[in-house]
């Protein structure tokens, strides 16, 4: 249990940094963004540990990975432009 936390940790932080150098503006602070990624993934490592069982390092890692990249999806923010309101409104 602990390398699949370890190694989710560490995926979590490179998955933190890519979206980092992909989608600088529109994401929150740098220690957000890195927190976010490795608390993500490794509550997606407790997840699917308690899902798989031991032995299953390479499934858990890999849940790891996705709950870690759906959690960081949460913290990305709209493009620049203005929502229109109707004319209903």
């Amino acid at each position: 249990m602990i390398w699949e936390s370890l190694g989710s940790v560490a995926l979590g932080l490179a998955l933190s940094w890519a979206a980092l150098r992909s989608l600088s503006g529109r994401l929150p602070s740098r220690r957000a963004v890195y927190a976010t990624g490795a608390l993500g993934a490794l509550f997606g490592a407790y997840l699917m540990h308690s899902v798989l069982g031991p032995g299953h390092v390479l499934p858990t890692l890999i849940g790891a990975a996705l709950i870690g990249a759906v959690t960081l999806s949460l913290l990305i923010r709209p493009r620049g432009r203005r929502l229109s309101r109707s004319a209903a409104a």
